[in-house]
């Protein structure tokens, strides 16, 4: 018989994930942005071939490491379920996504912007401080939609397409493109690779997770029909090539309108709208926090299936 360690050790650290949450100390999502921050500043200069040495060297020994504590796991009884297992649980963050928006609810609810504001960051880098009620819901949504895909879809597609190796190499990857990945004066040319390298990583789970948040838009009242319309209209306008598809399925499941003006460091951006009704309010704070767990739910179900799938195809075949 096939061994299905790979889809079981998905299913194992996602449920690790509900049930645990992120480590509170020793994190290694948290070490590795330690080691790339004193790697940048040993190397970092305005000069785009710098930055491609930098994250290649980074991602490729994150990903050569999977390799062999994948190898090693193999020869082990379960070993492979249980690596790939604690690998998931170590690089998703659907729980702590799903904290964080309740966090932001809770203090809208009480009317509480200024502790609002200042949790905010632990979603996005927008600068918080001319919010009001309404945009800070706003970002939230669009941090939770986007986030939905990066967070946790993507991980657990690139577990299921190659095991351990893609796991840390996805999460390095998304890591880097939130460390240096910004269009400003010191990252422009520095971090264009870790920004092209996450577009190139998040194509396929962004459009995973639009599709996943339309079949899953009546866990929240919603109309499939009316979020797979917003997302075929409108995730194309985004200026990212992936978050659009992700934040115009939520729009359409939740029937909110989003985009508008971000501020980061004094930078103004003017996003486009994306959906049709009214902005959220806190209610749809938490409406999108239980999309995005349903979303969790699919995608574990999808991304463990097909691997499964293809492992007993191949032992068909060995037969």
């Amino acid at each position: 018989m096939p061994r299905a360690g790979r889809a079981v050790g998905l299913l194992i650290g996602v449920a690790l994930d509900v049930v645990v949450g992120d480590p509170r100390r020793g994190h290694p999502v948290a070490a590795f942005g330690r080691m790339a921050a004193a790697l940048e500043r040993r190397v970092h200069a305005d000069d785009r071939r710098r930055g491609v040495v930098y994250a290649g060297v980074l991602v490729a020994g994150v990903a050569v490491s999977g390799v062999l504590l994948e190898r090693r796991a193999r020869t082990l009884p379960y070993g492979e379920t249980a690596v790939t297992a604690v690998a998931t649980w170590a690089v998703l963050g659907g729980t702590s996504l799903g904290r964080e928006g309740r966090v932001m609810a809770g203090a809208l609810e009480a009317g509480d912007v200024t502790a609002a504001r200042r949790r905010l960051s632990h979603l996005c880098a927008r600068d918080p401080s001319e919010m009001g009620p309404k945009d800070l819901a706003r970002a939230t949504v669009e941090s939770v939609a986007e986030n939905t895909s990066d967070a946790v879809v993507a991980p657990l597609v690139w577990g299921a397409l190659l095991g351990v190796p893609g796991l840390l190499a996805y999460r390095a990857v998304n890591t880097l493109d939130a460390m240096v990945g910004y269009r400003n004066e010191r990252y422009e040319r520095f971090g264009w690779a870790a920004a092209r390298l996450d577009d190139v990583a998040n194509w396929v789970p962004a459009r995973l997770t639009g599709l996943l948040t339309v079949l899953c838009a009546p866990v929240v009242g919603g109309s499939m029909k009316r979020s797979y319309a917003m997302m075929r209209r409108d995730g194309g306008a985004h200026p990212s090539p992936n978050a659009g598809r992700c934040e115009a399925a939520f729009a359409g499941a939740l029937g909110v309108r989003l985009g508008g003006v971000n501020v980061y460091g004094g930078r103004v951006e003017r996003r486009p709208e994306l959906g049709e009704g009214p902005p959220p309010d806190v209610r749809d704070i938490r409406s999108a926090v239980r999309l995005s767990a349903a979303v969790t739910a699919a995608a574990a179900i999808v991304c463990a299936g097909v691997r499964g799938g293809t492992r007993a195809g191949m032992g068909r075949k060995a037969r």
